[in-house]
């Protein structure tokens, strides 16, 4: 029934909606004497900002049209190399000749889009081929393409991994670092030649028994009959996956939101300022992170309680206790190079967490094994913003540059 309330709110706040964008084009218009004083832009500010809340938000584009190597821009075009139910693994062609490293950047399934991920891809165009894993929302696939779990998720890492192999290095952000590791694992213990060159895990819960975050807090906190009840939802009739259990997008992004309320609260304010001082760069860049931020997509039930119950309450990867399909996952055997990145202040994974992925992998030579933790740079910051441009993505790109001959 959750869903179908929040199907009844959506429906609701559509006439809002229509009527905050009225007012703002009222006190927007030229012809209106109002729109120059201080009252007729606080109307217009302040509906604009109503309307935005009450909005729906698609999935976005990446919007990666041409990226600049060297002194030449070049176009690039996304590609689907490959389509799966829950993901097609997304290629950005470049329009050069150039061969640089093969990169796989691993997007979170957390209830944002790969898009989430469009200013580390940005960064890494200019010297990498880059493709992404563009995962699906739950509620758009038919139940007559199957479930989909955590097992799953293994799998299509190693059939990316061996269709783009035996040159590609995998990035993995946030969440899939402990699919990666998983996969990684089991395709070195198979001694695939397809297994990855390199693997950097940036921000990911490999062990998180150290230096535990709110989100940890919570999985820890509650029973996995809590979790079933309380944010399982059916997705209704409307949609394509109609009757597939999901952890609804929605109230994953309610999570997100509550546990930095007061600063998306000053965000709407800072807002709300820069639209009457008629500051549009301050503006569309409010814009432009909301617009991403607030476009969620639906979880399979599956793969969301697999994992809280494998990586949040059990911690089977660092305690080697993880049987994927009947296959012990054994990091012990990876010996490709393995660079981690943490930030200092992230509190989704917190210091620690996924630094212990080079504990786990003792069979790495010791010049092969790299971390990085970046001062002052909060979870979103270690893959997105200046400090990634600038001091993040050249560490990861010598790393790569560094193993790809290897």
């Amino acid at each position: 029934m959750l869903y179908y309330a929040y199907e009844l709110q959506r429906q609701l706040a559509q006439p809002v909606r229509f009527w905050a964008n009225a007012v703002e084009q009222i006190y927007s218009s030229p012809y209106n004497p109002l729109t120059d004083t201080w009252f007729g832009k606080s109307m217009a500010a302040g509906s604009e900002i109503v309307a935005r809340l009450a909005q729906n938000y698609a999935k976005p584009a990446f919007g990666l049209a041409t990226t600049q190597i060297g002194n030449e821009q070049v176009a690039v075009n996304e590609e689907i190399l490959v389509r799966k139910p829950f993901c097609q693994l997304l290629r950005f062609r470049r329009d050069t000749t150039r061969k640089d490293p093969k990169v796989l950047l691993v997007a979170p399934m957390s209830g944002h889009y790969a898009t989430l991920l469009r200013g580390t891809v940005e960064a890494l165009l200019p010297e990498h081929d880059v493709h992404i894993t563009d995962w699906a929302d739950a509620r758009e696939v038919p139940l007559s393409d199957g479930n989909f779990d955590l097992d799953d998720y293994i799998d299509y890492i190693i059939d990316f991994c061996r269709y783009l192999g035996p040159d590609v290095h995998v990035i993995a952000v946030c969440q899939p670092s402990v699919p990666v590791m998983a996969a990684a694992s089991l395709m070195a213990e198979a001694k695939d030649p397809r297994q990855p060159k390199s693997i950097t895990l940036m921000g990911g819960p490999i062990d998180t028994r150290l230096s535990p975050t709110a989100p940890n807090d919570l999985a820890m906190r509650n029973s996995m009959m809590w979790f079933r009840q309380n944010v399982i939802s059916t997705v209704p009739f409307n949609y394509p996956g109609a009757m597939r259990r999901v952890y609804p997008g929605f109230l994953q992004l309610t999570s997100f939101i509550s546990m930095n309320l007061d600063r998306h609260v000053n965000a709407h304010m800072r807002q709300f300022e820069h639209l009457i001082r008629g500051d549009d760069e301050g503006a569309d860049g409010h814009r432009a992170f909301y617009d991403e931020y607030l476009a969620v997509m639906d979880l399979s039930a599956d793969y969301y309680l697999q994992t809280i119950q494998v990586v949040f309450k059990e911690h089977q990867l660092p305690r080697g206790a993880w049987v994927s399909r009947g296959r012990k996952i054994d990091p012990s055997f990876i010996e490709t190079a393995l660079m981690t990145v943490e930030g200092e202040l992230d509190d989704i994974s917190g210091v620690g967490q996924t630094k212990a992925a080079h504990e786990l992998t003792p069979n790495i030579p010791g010049a092969r094994h790299v971390h990085w933790e970046q001062p002052r740079v909060g979870h979103y910051g270690i893959f997105n913003g200046r400090k990634w441009r600038e001091q993040i993505m050249p560490r990861v790109r010598d790393f790569i540059r560094a193993n790809d001959t290897a």
